[in-house]
């Protein structure tokens, strides 16, 4: 297979490089308590995955001002880093797919609503930081997710082009974002089925990046084509 020069992936972190939403959904628990809010892994999937801390802040705690909401939401953060300190999982098949990528040369780029600290620490803990060229924060741009802009931003920092690049997420904001930007999307199933997946616009889901249809997907996309 003749590689495309102009071809990148692009992975969300949170529950697509690590299986991190079940201590997204304690942390936010510990620190929505003392509002008498509580989530399930539903309604978690449903008001807050993939979503800006600001705007979690503006619909959950719609009564404090935003600068209340903003510290409560650091609170929550300061809880998953210290569950996640030691308790950072890679979905499974992630490693050889990157192993694969960069043998190809392939670059890759991780685009992410969650604050750098957040997203330094599950790369670090999982021994990837080097393995991305780029790294997003959608805090960090006039836009985050579900704007297409992060995705722009990781494409723009590949000198890749959606149209032969692939993206990787598990969240509907998530998916929003890429396919808004032109990507083609691959729903991981870590925390939403494959009908919830592919109603926000995957095109097609798995369990695991070592998926036949997964990896036959990846093959064709990044493909050198004809008028390309």
């Amino acid at each position: 297979m003749l590689l495309n020069p102009r071809a990148a992936l692009l992975f969300d972190i949170d529950g697509t490089l690590a299986d991190t939403d079940p201590l997204h959904l304690a942390a936010f628990n510990r620190a929505f308590a003392p509002f008498g809010q509580v989530f399930d892994k539903a309604r978690f999937a449903r008001e807050l995955q993939g979503l800006a801390n600001v705007d979690i802040a503006r619909n959950i705690l719609p009564d404090l001002s935003p600068a209340e909401g903003m510290a409560v939401l650091d609170q929550k953060e300061a809880a998953f880093r210290a569950l996640a300190a030691s308790d950072i999982h890679p979905v499974p098949g992630l490693f050889a797919l990157l192993d694969a990528a960069d043998a190809a040369g392939l670059p890759m780029a991780a685009v992410t609503n969650a604050p750098r600290a957040n997203a330094e620490l599950i790369l670090d803990g999982l021994g990837i930081t080097h393995r991305f060229r780029a790294l997003v924060i959608g805090a960090e741009l006039a836009h985050g997710k579900p704007h297409p802009l992060p995705y722009l931003e990781g494409l723009r920092l590949l000198g890749a082009r959606a149209e032969v690049s692939v993206a990787f997420e598990d969240s509907r904001t998530g998916i929003a974002s890429a396919t808004a930007a032109g990507l083609a999307t691959i729903g991981m199933r870590t925390s939403l089925g494959d009908a919830d997946l592919r109603a926000a616009g995957a095109v097609l889901t798995a369990d695991s990046y070592a998926d036949p249809a997964l990896l036959a997907f990846i093959q064709s996309n990044v493909r050198e084509k004809q008028a390309v």
